[in-house]
Parts: C-alpha cells; sequence; structure tokens
C-alpha cells in the first residue's frame, strides 16, 4: 500500500533489547496527506532503515507501508510501518524534457548501414 504527503515532525528515536537480547530501535515520523481533508498519520522506521531512508521534516514523499494490528493485553494496537521510500519534488512528476533520440548522434548520421 502507499501512502503520499508531507512528514511535518519527527519524534524521538526510541530502543532498547528484545527478550532474546538482540537490540533494536526505531524512529516515528508524523505525515500529513494532501487534499480537501488531510489527516495525520504515526508512521515507524525500524533499524538500519532509520539511516537508509533518511527522511526529513518538510519533505514530500510516497512511501510503501504495511499496517499491522496486534492485541496486548485486551487492547489492540496498530502500527504503520514503512518499507519503501520514493521522493518527490514539490507533488512534480519526472522532468518532462524533449525527447533525444539516442540510438546515434548527428556525427555518426552518416556511419549508419541503411
Amino acid at each position: 500500500m502507499d501512502l503520499s504527503g508531507k512528514i511535518i515532525t519527527q519524534l524521538p528515536e526510541v530502543g532498547g533489547s528484545s527478550k532474546s537480547g538482540n537490540a533494536w530501535r526505531k524512529q516515528e515520523y508524523i505525515l500529513e496527506t494532501g487534499g480537501q481533508y488531510p489527516k495525520k498519520v504515526c508512521l515507524s522506521v525500524w533499524g538500519d532503515k532509520i539511516e537508509q531512508f533518511g527522511l526529513k521534516v518538510g519533505e514530500q514523499v510516497t512511501l510503501g507501508i504495511d499496517v499491522e494490528s496486534r492485541e496486548y493485553n485486551g487492547r489492540w494496537y496498530t502500527e504503520v510501518k514503512v518499507y519503501k521510500v520514493d521522493r518527490t519534488h514539490g507533488g512534480i512528476g519526472p522532468s518532462e524534457g524533449p525527447e533525444v533520440d539516442t540510438f546515434y548522434s548527428e556525427s555518426e548520421e552518416d556511419k549508419l548501414p541503411f
């Protein structure tokens, strides 16, 4: 599932050790979607992906997300985990330039066998 919007807040990084003794860390961000009725969504980035994705406040992004809920002591908790980041430039797609024929350059035109 994809989610697009602007990163408006970066929450403090948290970390610890699991029951098996493995270290873990998590960075959370708040993303605000666009449109007439914008929504705010808390997103989680885990482990090495924190540096790999390098999300910054103010950035426009499209994120690949997984949504998962789990039960603990009779209550349900939902987490939105980021697995992919695509950066956009102010909501504009790839730059549209003139179409260029890359098969040959002008100096090679006479060398073509046909």
